[in-house]
C-alpha cells in the first residue's frame, strides 16, 4: 500500500482525544457532521489547513485519553489519507485501523516532516519518504493492512464471512452431486 500527500504537523506530544474531539459533540453520529468539531479543543484553525491530500504528522503517544472513534471518523470525513506519528496511544491506533484509516509509526520520519512536506508511505517496502529523504518504518502485519484496504474491520469481517459462506455453499453443492 502506498499513500502520498502533504504533511500537516500537529505539534506536541501526548495530544489526547478529549482535545481532538471534545465531549459535548459525542452525541453526533454522522461523520460529515463530526468533521466540524475535529481539533475543536486543540486548535480549530487546523481544520482550515486540511487539504484533499493531507497526511497528519503527530508526536509521541498521539491519541491518548478516551476511546473516541469520533476522531478517526472525523479525520476520514475530512479526507485525511494517513496519520504518521512518532508513536500512538494503543486504543487510538486500533480505532484508526478498525475504521480503515492507515496509521504508521516512524519516529525519524515524523520528526523530519514539516508543514507542507511531501510524504510517501510505502507499507510494502517499509519506507517513509519525507521530501525525498527515506526512513524505515515499523512493519505492519498483513492482517492490519487487509483491514485498512477493506475500509475497516466491519467491512473486512463481512468480506471474510461472505467468502466463507460462498465456499461453504460451493462445498455443499459439490456434496449434493
Amino acid at each position: 500500500m502506498v499513500v502520498e500527500g502533504t504533511a500537516l504537523v500537529i505539534p506536541g506530544d501526548h495530544v489526547d482525544t478529549d482535545v481532538l474531539y471534545p465531549g459535548p459533540y459525542l452525541n453526533i453520529v454522522d461523520p460529515q457532521q463530526m468533521k466540524r468539531y475535529l481539533f475543536e479543543g486543540l486548535d480549530p484553525g487546523l481544520r482550515d489547513r486540511l487539504r484533499e491530500d493531507t497526511i497528519l504528522v503527530v508526536g509521541e503517544n498521539f491519541g491518548a485519553g478516551s476511546s473516541r472513534e469520533h476522531v478517526p471518523l472525523a479525520m476520514q470525513a475530512w479526507g485525511i489519507r494517513c496519520v504518521l506519528g512518532r508513536s500512538f496511544a494503543r486504543i487510538f491506533y486500533r480505532n484508526c485501523i478498525n475504521l480503515g484509516l492507515l496509521a504508521v509509526s516512524c519516529r525519524e520520519g515524523a520528526e523530519a516532516a514539516r508543514d507542507g512536506s511531501w510524504l510517501r508511505i510505502d507499507t510494502g517496502s517499509g519506507l517513509v519518504e519525507v521530501d525525498g529523504r527515506r526512513f524505515r518504518m515499523r512493519a505492519l502485519p498483513d492482517f492490519l493492512l487487509e483491514i485498512v484496504r477493506a475500509g475497516g474491520l466491519e467491512a473486512w469481517a463481512r468480506g471474510r464471512l461472505a467468502g466463507q459462506s460462498s465456499r461453504v455453499e460451493a462445498g455443499q453443492a459439490s456434496q449434493r452431486r
